[in-house]
């Protein structure tokens, strides 16, 4: 049987897996999305929002800034709409070239290839000797699936970098919501930086689909319009405006997650010999069997995501009680 993963890039879609892999849906651990395993806890909905358009809400505005310590936001339909929508927006300008990290999520690059850009593969941050004039750089921070992290003063001397050059610097920190002091967002006044963020991921509230663009506010005027009328759902403005502005959740949040997210790595380095690297929200080992182990696994109704490049895995965070049966499945097939 070959691996779903061959052509299910993000992890979620968990019907076909379980259809393809034969066991009940209600018997899968699925650990494929590095979504947060816990979700807010949404309030009641009242009547009228179901009933209404959505519009402009200057609550969810001033709540979603204050959370993202920002001058200028704008909602959208998940940050994967931005994603989408900005390199069509940004290709009507004077920018040509665009680098994007050799291993990360792959819809910036898809996105990027479906433009005139020339696009350009990274390992390590573009140096200034290799930026020509018009270029955009796409840093992923933290990345996924690697789990690596820049600094906000290496991303500072880029962005200054960039800036020279007229330039532009786009930051997806759809995981940054565990470490939100190595955010950027507070610079994205800045004309030469785009900042993009995800309620999905550290709310676990991923089925609203609602994401945050931070930019200068011409840009989001432009990219306003692109999206039309009604982008945003009116639940999910209503959902976000109470979540945004529950700070002890908040922290309540990224202590659990620190703490599943240790018991999940001692795990992994049971398991395998290679050292777990990630965030709170996911952990990635590098192993050569991956697309084996992976199929092992869904064999077990575990369903993990396998990575891209094909040479490891990245694991979701998964609650206590759930952790034992991972701990078994991977000793048994180790």
């Amino acid at each position: 049987m070959t691996s779903p993963s061959s052509t299910t890039l993000h992890g979620g879609n968990l019907h076909a897996i379980a259809s393809q892999y034969s066991i009940p849906l209600s018997e899968w651990l699925d650990l494929s999305t590095g979504i947060a395993p816990i979700s807010y806890p949404v309030p009641s909905i009242p009547e009228r929002v179901w009933q209404r358009l959505p519009e402009k809400n200057a609550n969810l505005q001033n709540v979603a800034c204050e959370y993202y310590q920002c001058e200028n936001l704008l909602a959208t339909s998940g940050s994967q709409a931005a994603i989408q929508l900005l390199p069509k927006v940004l290709s009507n300008q004077l920018y040509k070239r665009a680098w994007l990290p050799k291993v990360g999520y792959r819809e910036h690059k898809n996105a990027f290839n479906q433009t005139a850009f020339t696009c350009l593969d990274y390992q390590t941050l573009p140096s200034a000797k290799q930026l020509n004039q018009g270029d955009i750089v796409l840093v992923i921070n933290p990345n996924n699936p690697t789990g690596q992290t820049y600094t906000q003063q290496s991303l500072h001397t880029l962005l200054e970098q960039l800036t020279k050059l007229n330039g532009l610097l786009i930051v997806d920190e759809a995981f940054i919501d565990c470490t939100p002091q190595c955010s950027m967002m507070k610079y994205s006044h800045r004309a030469n930086l785009v900042v993009l963020r995800s309620i999905g991921k550290f709310f676990g509230l991923a089925g609203i689909r609602l994401g945050f663009v931070g930019a200068n506010p011409k840009l989001l005027n432009t990219l306003e319009q692109q999206l039309g009328p009604w982008a945003v759902n009116h639940p999910a403005q209503f959902i976000a405006e109470q979540a945004l502005a529950d700070t002890r959740w908040h922290q309540g949040q990224r202590n659990h997650l620190a703490q599943l997210c240790l018991q999940l790595k001692q795990i992994l380095s049971q398991a395998f010999t290679c050292k777990p690297v990630g965030t709170d929200l996911f952990q990635t080992v590098l192993i050569p069997n991956a697309p084996a182990v992976h199929q092992k696994l869904c064999e077990q109704g575990i369903y993990v995501r396998l990575l891209d490049e094909q040479n490891g895995l990245r694991f979701g965070i998964p609650l206590s009680y759930q952790q034992p049966r991972l701990s078994q499945v991977l000793g048994l097939i180790g």
